[in-house]
């Protein structure tokens, strides 16, 4: 063989033997983070959980899932049922009829808290729309920051909301998260994860919720401002009695 070709034989076997890099993605980012708060348990647990003095429980399957909300008072128990069908209301076990638009914001209430205590699972629904802005330090921790908005269609009300997520860019956790809101008047939060757990394999956190001085200001400076400690605390975003529940396997 002659040098020359030997030289372009050893060339072309050093080059197919590098990895290929794969390109760095927000949709890599936001897998590897729901594999780290899930690991793979999310798609089929029924989890419960109390906030505010109200229970909840969500139950997912492959054909589809179902949110819930369990409120008890003097009048007895109201379950408000989020699922693929739609949003039904019952009293005491009666069915109640509810207008369209009180049904569409006990809907969106419903869905908010278990989309805020399941996260980051949810962030791979069909309307989210994800995109790397850069990368940040907070604490000292360095972080990915990833964009996320919604499609119209099937993006809920609330569809023109915008999120930032804080993701670790060695544990790819979600330690903070920000988002700008259009109802009730408007207004931008940010939060900080604390009290991580695990229960049965699946990761919780609560959260201290912030908000800035002013509207006018971008939400992937809310990190600067926080530490700054220019955000002004609002309240603590607290699950308790956290249970999960897994189908058995064979």
């Amino acid at each position: 063989m002659k040098p020359l070709t030997i030289l372009f034989f050893l060339a072309i076997t050093l080059f197919s033997c590098q990895e290929k890099e794969v390109p760095l993605t927000a949709q890599l980012i936001v897998d590897q983070a729901i594999q780290t708060s899930c690991n793979g348990l999310c798609e089929h647990a029924t989890i419960d959980f109390t906030f505010r003095d109200r229970c909840y429980v969500s139950t997912r399957a492959k054909n589809g899932y179902t949110f819930e909300r369990i409120t008890a008072d003097s009048t007895g128990v109201t379950r408000d049922i989020l699922s693929n069908a739609g949003f039904t209301r019952f009293k005491n076990d009666t069915l109640i009829q509810v207008p369209d638009s009180m049904a569409t914001r006990y809907s969106n209430s419903v869905n908010s808290v278990h989309y805020f205590a399941q996260l980051p699972y949810g962030l791979n629904d069909n309307a989210v729309q994800k995109e790397l802005l850069g990368e940040s330090t907070v604490k000292g921790n360095p972080y990915f920051e990833v964009g996320v908005t919604f499609k119209q269609e099937g993006g809920g009300t609330d569809f023109q909301d915008e999120f930032v997520y804080w993701i670790h860019k060695e544990n790819y956790t979600v330690d903070y998260l920000a988002y700008s809101y259009e109802t009730d008047g408007g207004g931008i939060r940010f939060r900080e994860a604390y009290n991580v757990r695990y229960v049965d394999g699946i990761r919780f956190a609560d959260y201290n919720n912030y908000k800035p001085q002013s509207l006018e200001v971008s939400l992937t400076d809310l990190d600067v401002l926080f530490e700054k400690g220019s955000l002004k605390l609002l309240s603590k975003i607290e699950t308790e009695s956290i249970g999960v529940m897994l189908p058995e396997t064979e």
